[in-house]
């Protein structure tokens, strides 16, 4: 019973640091190590450090679809696949503000990183939502309430965490969670849409004008343009055809699907191969450092929990009250998301403590999983402390805290309705 008290303080202590943003990292890393050495057991904390920085499937997934992303950007074709959406779109009018947040959804798939493709879209997107008369803090929310579109990425990491905690193939819980994804993007898409008529943010007069290099790119397009444009959807692509079998006995994995698009770019962007090269493992090194790293702290404070008893007290109340399962795992990522501006320390935590015994207190393992991941992600889209919120603020030329007040309706119907009906 100390140890489960002592690990609650702990527990206590390592959320008020994540709230008052201190280094994630650091924080699960120092919190994990502490709680195993309450247990007595402090080389299950480095146990558990080398056993995940060493899971072959997450790091192939996530380190070369990063780097992939990181090539798209070197090459210039997700600014190219921007543009190719956003051809006249100006003529919308007030369906400008969706098809804002369909097209920021749509490169999100492609670049699987809410700042980076915050500011790919954003910087042409915003400036034609403002020019049309749209408040720039709704512009703003327009990008970044697309960015869930990320989750329909099979290289986003939470895709290949849940995938091997429920033992599913990784395009398979991908097209599972799809339907679901896509209708919380047009929920958040309407909502949005309905928050700017009500306060009547569709014909302001701070409208800018669209800068002189967004008009010239807009008109500058020839052959090398759309090949560039169909770059980063490429590796989608082949997954997608391989996981229906329009490919025959072909099987393409993450890696190679990511590798081959990385050579197409170098082919239609006529790039330096060795600059090219050396953007790709820049972008694989960045995600391990990032990503993985809070995977890998987050299994090290996972094993302090379970260490000291805490998760085996947790599993047992859950069974008892399966339906705490329902909002612990929607409103719990949800909440952390808002606070912190990132919800995923607690995704990848929650599903990997909780997710495994879905089925013990009703749940499917892949539904509870989704549901944990798409929360996180919506909270992280209220909140002005996240990073593609404040890339888009400084677009748009407003307060970070305005953006979140316009897209903190959606996101709050949204995650209402993962719980409530999803679940």
């Amino acid at each position: 019973m100390f140890n489960v008290i002592t690990g609650c303080v702990i527990l206590i202590i390592t959320v008020v640091l994540l709230i008052k943003r201190y280094d994630t990292r650091t924080t699960l890393i120092g919190a994990g190590i502490l709680l195993c050495i309450v247990a007595m057991s402090p080389l299950n904390a480095f146990s558990a450090f080398a056993s995940r920085m060493t899971e072959s499937g997450l790091i192939q997934a996530i380190c070369t679809s990063m780097g992939f992303a990181c090539v798209m950007k070197f090459t210039g074709c997700d600014t190219c696949l921007v543009h190719f959406l956003t051809k006249g779109l100006s003529r919308l009018g007030i369906f400008l503000i969706p098809a804002a947040v369909t097209v920021s959804f749509i490169v999100c798939i492609a670049i699987p990183s809410a700042a980076g493709a915050s500011a790919a879209v954003g910087a042409t997107l915003i400036p034609l939502l403002i020019s049309a008369r749209i408040h720039p803090a709704i512009a703003g929310a327009a990008i970044l309430s697309g960015t869930i579109g990320a989750y329909l990425n099979p290289g986003v990491a939470h895709n290949s965490f849940i995938s091997k905690i429920s033992q599913t193939p990784l395009m398979e819980f991908v097209v599972f969670h799809t339907p679901t994804t896509i209708t919380c993007g047009v929920i958040c898409a309407v909502i949005l849409t309905v928050v700017a008529i009500v306060r009547k943010e569709t014909k302001c007069d701070s409208a800018g004008n669209i800068s002189e290099q967004t008009q010239v790119e807009f008109t500058d397009r020839d052959i090398c343009f759309y090949l560039k444009s169909v770059a980063p959807f490429l590796p989608v692509a082949l997954l997608m055809l391989a996981e229906f079998g329009f490919l025959r006995e072909t099987k393409i994995t993450v890696p190679a699907a990511m590798i081959l698009g990385c050579l197409y770019a170098l082919i239609v962007s006529k790039s330096n191969p060795k600059e090219l090269v050396s953007s790709f493992f820049e972008g694989m090194g960045t995600s391990y450092a990032n990503i993985l790293g809070i995977i890998i702290s987050a299994a090290v404070f996972i094993e302090g929990l379970r260490s000291v008893g805490i998760i085996d007290v947790f599993i047992r109340f859950l069974t008892d009250s399966p339906e705490f399962a329902r909002w612990g795992g929607t409103l719990g990522p949800f909440l952390m998301g808002l606070i912190t501006g990132t919800g995923d320390a607690t995704a990848f935590a929650f599903n990997e403590v909780v997710t495994p015994h879905a089925n013990n207190f009703g749940y499917d393992t892949n539904t509870l999983g989704a549901a944990v991941m798409l929360a996180s992600a919506l909270g992280r889209n209220m909140s002005p402390l996240a990073g593609a919120t404040i890339i888009c603020a400084g677009l748009a030329g407003v307060n970070p805290v305005e953006i979140a007040k316009r897209t903190a309706p959606g996101m709050i119907v949204t995650v209402l309705f993962i719980a409530l009906l999803f679940l």
